[in-house]
């Protein structure tokens, strides 16, 4: 009997465990933009983004994009520093969101990342942290914006 419980007690706490990973309807736009992101596909990051005007401040110049096509204009940007400081092999890992708030239909998370990249043939990464503000329309939940805040870069490990 006491081995039952034991069994029981261990598989309640796995089952919240396994909860509280769950994707959250915040969390869910956020990973379809960087999954996208990350295999290169612009029109499926797009899908993730609220229609009309966004915004994105990140530390490649211009450093702010804001409008309707704010995220092809980013893209844009990213490429040509990219192909410019030669960077290759970038993607995107995303952290557990270290704040998440939903104010009736305004959304805010915090997530941690890692930058993991090549600059000219050497690995490295760079830990970041990506703040998110979302809105709900229609019962799903859209980026309406974000702000990369970079850390100091490292050789990857």
């Amino acid at each position: 009997m006491r081995y039952l419980l034991i069994g029981a007690c261990a598989a309640a706490q796995l089952s919240l465990i396994g909860a509280a990973q769950a994707e959250t309807p915040l969390m869910a736009p956020i990973h379809q933009f960087v999954d996208s992101f990350n295999k290169g596909d612009e029109k499926a990051a797009a899908k993730s983004f609220a229609p009309g005007t966004i915004s994105i401040i990140d530390e490649i110049p211009p450093h702010l994009w804001v409008g309707a096509d704010a995220l092809r204009r980013w893209g844009r940007d990213l490429e040509a520093a990219s192909k410019a400081g030669g960077f290759s092999d970038e993607s995107v890992t995303l952290g557990d969101a270290s704040r998440e708030d939903i104010n009736g239909n305004a959304g805010y998370v915090v997530v941690p990342v890692v930058f993991s990249y090549k600059e000219k043939g050497a690995a490295k990464r760079e830990p970041a942290q990506i703040v998110f503000t979302l809105k709900q329309l229609s019962k799903r939940w859209l980026i309406t914006g974000w702000t990369w805040v970079g850390g100091k870069e490292e050789p990857a490990k």
